[in-house]
């Protein structure tokens, strides 16, 4: 009797997103991020289910954060289960405890990036689902993210050399991962840190979800991340439309753009042309204020300027163009003197 004898609606639902999206390759290397949690082992026992039609070679990774006293018992519990299921264990544990969610973010994916690359997996797959959408969807709307913080999470995205990271959960809700252990009698790996409402994440999860779901609508986390899936449809044809649209207006080697195209393109065009542009220049990541000031320049008479932006650079209307140039340099009292 082969596993396959065994599956479930779940099983049958990832085996057909997987096809329908063109997620995962046959015979393909898949490096699976393993945390213990309900959803990472849901994930691995589905692709474990399903790894006899596949035929892909399966790996674990475990990335241990040292923020909790049990963090090292729960590596060795995920190091038994890979034992036991006869699967490569790839472990990395951090050399100094991150200060930030997105610390340990950054870290954790670095890890798992160096660990693929390593051991030649071309896919690392992780167990982010409708419910992590939802939740990161309603955190970038209130940090007020237009539509590309709203997207909240790709089905796949490229790293680079040859390396995709994939999320083949995201059509599954926690409550279906958690009865995906609760059928394969799976030991869930409970992390306290979920409950600590320091973090804004969990208070949406822990507080405003359930609310929503009690008070508002029941089905809240799909719709949600049917939200997120439209939204990015959406996002990827203006960043495209905007991307072609900027390589019309950009000079190819000098920090300024072309007026007259932008002067007649639509508001979310020209806002996009300008974020992209800025995201060349600048230090750091442009926001909406910043963006919105640029965009001023486009229709503004002759020799108008802003104040200045990151790096201490203005941005100055000159005929059809309008510059990045560095801030003029403020004058010294001597200067001052002199000058009058």
């Amino acid at each position: 009797m082969t596993r396959s004898d065994f599956w479930t609606p779940l099983h049958v639902r990832l085996d057909h997103t997987l096809q329908q999206r063109q997620l995962l390759l046959p015979h393909q290397r898949l490096l699976v991020a393993v945390s213990g949690g309900q959803d990472s082992l849901c994930l691995i026992q589905l692709l474990r289910d399903l790894q006899p039609k596949w035929h892909w070679q399966l790996a674990i990774a475990h990335c241990d954060h040292r923020w909790r006293s049990d963090s090292l018992a729960n590596a060795e519990y995920v190091e038994t289960l890979a034992e036991g299921w006869q699967l490569p264990c790839h472990r990395s544990t951090a050399s100094q405890r991150a200060t930030s969610e997105a610390g340990a973010r950054t870290w954790r994916y670095d890890c798992l990036q160096a660990i693929a690359q390593a051991e030649g997996y071309t896919a690392i797959v992780t167990g982010h689902t409708a419910s992590d959408r939802a939740e990161t969807l309603l955190y970038n709307l209130m940090r007020g993210s237009g539509l590309d913080g709203l997207q909240a999470l790709s089905w796949q995205r490229s790293l680079g050399t040859g390396l995709t990271l994939v999320r083949p959960l995201l059509g599954f809700t926690r409550q279906e991962t958690e009865g995906c252990c609760r059928h394969a009698q799976l030991k869930i790996w409970e992390d306290a840190t979920n409950q600590d409402l320091t973090y804004a994440r969990n208070r949406i999860r822990q507080k405003l979800l359930p609310y929503l779901h009690t008070h508002c609508n029941p089905q809240v986390e799909r719709h949600l991340a049917q939200t997120a899936e439209l939204l990015q449809a959406d996002t990827h044809y203006l960043e495209t439309q905007a991307d072609n649209l900027r390589q019309q207006v950009q000079h190819p080697s000098q920090p300024k753009l072309y007026r007259p195209p932008l002067q007649v393109a639509p508001l979310a065009l020209q806002r996009r042309v300008l974020r992209q542009f800025l995201q060349q220049w600048l230090p750091t990541a442009p926001n909406f204020e910043q963006v919105e000031k640029f965009q001023q320049l486009i229709a503004a008479p002759n020799r108008t300027r802003t104040d200045p932006f990151p790096g201490e650079a203005i941005a100055q209307v000159t005929g059809n163009w309008i510059w990045l140039l560095p801030a003029p340099r403020p004058k010294s009292p001597q200067e001052v003197t002199n000058s009058g």
